[in-house]
């Protein structure tokens, strides 16, 4: 873990002088960052008010039906210690309108026909160090009475599943852009460097933002930097989730199928051209499950290359002098 030390004081420092830059050059008075409780989004936040002043820092807090009550209570604490303007849009009914509980539902009971009324649900990955010609994705379900179950999704099913939760990522970056708007201010991105290597985003939903002050960063680095700007403790200590879907789920289930730790040093490891060989006993794996983490990494790299993709033109277009 050693090659992931961050000097912290420094880093924030240097992130403040970019933040600043950035306004003054697109003439914008402050940042809005979508407060969601964890530990990324809250670093931002945090960053942004050393940088700006608590004054210039809009923080919205978008809760929906499905979230975590924990998420909420621990976005409101972070508010409140850092003294930064916050507003709370609860956006159920915007997503119950454009049918997202709904159609994902529906692409459930493809698989699953009686998930209905009262049901709770999670996608999860298969281990990656299984039948590496066989990894498809999962639904969990639970009954109201407690009862759980996994079934294989169909592709269709899992694409739809997918899709339809995309609302919630997509409704919130809307709302981050109505306060930037009205504020004259720029939207502010959350995801660390694994997210955004790996694609663990939504195109144009939590992927969208003016600036991305942490995207560099490795995810255990984003820890270093939450700990010394004394963000809460539940916050500094809490394990990644999606809090996307109505189950707890981890984002090691969902999408990265190692912890972040392991996952930081083995990224690290294949940015800097190390062995296998060198970073197994490191990580506590085989010299072959780094080996399949490695091909993992460059199949996920694949994959963001659209989520990444800048709108493509028919020939390039030059500015209109003025």
């Amino acid at each position: 873990m050693d090659v992931l030390q961050l000097d912290c004081r420094a880093e924030v420092e240097r992130i403040s002088g970019w933040m600043r830059e950035y306004l003054r050059s697109m003439r914008r008075k402050g940042i809005v960052v979508g407060l969601s409780g964890g530990v990324d989004s809250s670093a931002v936040v945090a960053i942004a008010a050393t940088a700006l002043g608590p004054q210039r820092v809009r923080a919205v807090l978008m809760p929906e039906k499905e979230s975590s009550p924990d998420s909420l209570g621990l976005a409101r604490t972070v508010v409140s210690q850092l003294g930064v303007e916050a507003s709370e849009e609860d956006i159920t009914p915007v997503l119950e309108a454009l049918g997202c509980y709904r159609r994902r539902d529906e692409a459930i009971q493809q698989v699953v026909p009686e998930y209905g009324e009262g049901y709770r649900s999670k996608v999860v990955l298969p281990d990656l160090f299984g039948d590496p010609s066989y990894r498809l994705y999962s639904v969990v379900v639970e009954s109201p009475e407690g009862v759980q179950k996994k079934v294989r999704l169909s592709h269709d099913a899992y694409l739809e599943i997918l899709a339809a939760n995309s609302f919630k990522q997509r409704v919130r970056k809307m709302l981050e852009y109505y306060y930037a708007d009205r504020l004259h201010y720029a939207v502010a991105g959350t995801p660390n460097r694994l997210e955004y290597d790996q694609g663990f985003f939504v195109k144009n939903g939590d992927g969208s933002a003016d600036l991305k002050p942490i995207a560099h960063l490795y995810k255990s680095q984003v820890y270093q930097l939450a700990a010394y700007l004394e963000l809460p403790e539940e916050i500094c200590g809490r394990a990644p989730t999606t809090d996307t879907f109505s189950l707890p789920q981890s984002q090691e289930e969902f999408y990265f199928s190692l912890p972040y730790r392991e996952m930081d040093l083995c990224l690290y490891g294949k940015n800097h051209q190390v062995a296998a060989e060198d970073v197994a006993p490191i990580v506590g794996l085989t010299v072959e499950q780094v080996e399949r983490v490695y091909l993992d990494i460059d199949a996920k790299r694949r994959a963001t290359a659209y989520l990444h993709a800048k709108p493509q033109l028919v020939e390039e277009v030059d500015e209109i002098a003025t």
